[in-house]
């Protein structure tokens, strides 16, 4: 029954089950929900059903194999890919871990060029679409039952919400940043807490301000696990040590 109501979930938040069409005018295209290249009209997760397959398994091989931590998104949407961990960890009857839901609630920061260069030229600000308040967003949760004590919401830009956010450990740390800077602003103070076993989730490194963003980083951190394609778009990686 868990993996039959885990599939009801996800065809639902991307659209699937009901053919949601994009917002860009054309019809519902099967091959395009798949790989999550479109933006849909409805639905309440972008990252297709390749992304939230790889998010499901993630979160229950953490959970079979006792990875300490919470779950943690950093530019959510509108919500998506958190309610479908906060469904995972229902289905396990799990109480002692939290779904943390990080974003502006105002779409992505204009491009900080002078300490970012590599977002020269960015328009996500200017794409209201992207920009979901975090009442509708808590409202999502709640159309699925899964607006709780176990689902925390940290509203405002990365730089200023994640360095003080009162997070112990992470068990998944999904990026969905799409900027080098929203990227690199959730991997330094987040990436720590990170428990040896746990998943980096990287859902736009097809983007290359987002794509430096994770190497620099992976550099500076000698970090050289071997990263893992799941689509087009995203890549993931498993952290081995402390």
């Amino acid at each position: 029954m868990r993996g039959a109501y885990l599939e009801l979930m996800k065809d639902c938040l991307i659209g699937r089950i009901y053919e949601d069409p994009p917002f860009q005018g054309t019809s519902f295209q099967p091959e395009w929900r798949e790989l999550g290249l479109d933006w849909p009209t409805r639905s309440h997760s972008m990252i297709g059903n390749r992304r939230m397959l790889n998010l499901w398994r993630l979160c229950e091989d953490v959970i079979v194999n006792r990875v300490p931590g919470d779950f943690i998104e950093t530019g959510v949407w509108r919500g998506g890919a958190c309610i479908f961990m906060r469904a995972i960890l229902k289905t396990y009857g799990i109480e002692d871990r939290t779904v943390w839901v990080a974003d502006s609630f105002e779409g992505l920061p204009p491009p900080d060029v002078q300490k970012y260069p590599a977002d020269h030229g960015s328009q996500f600000h200017t794409q209201q679409p992207l920009a979901v308040s975090l009442e509708e967003v808590q409202n999502n949760f709640r159309k699925y039952g899964l607006l709780d004590e176990q689902v925390r919401f940290l509203k405002g830009w990365f730089k200023d919400t994640l360095p003080a956010a009162p997070i112990e450990r992470l068990a998944v740390l999904r990026l969905d940043g799409d900027l080098y800077e929203s990227t690199i602003d959730a991997l330094r103070p987040l990436y720590h807490k990170l428990s040896p076993g746990g998943y980096v989730i990287v859902d736009d490194y097809c983007l290359p301000p987002c794509r430096k963003a994770v190497e620099d980083f992976r550099v500076q951190q000698g970090s050289d696990e071997p990263m893992q394609v799941i689509d087009t778009s995203a890549v993931y990686w498993q952290k081995r040590r402390a």
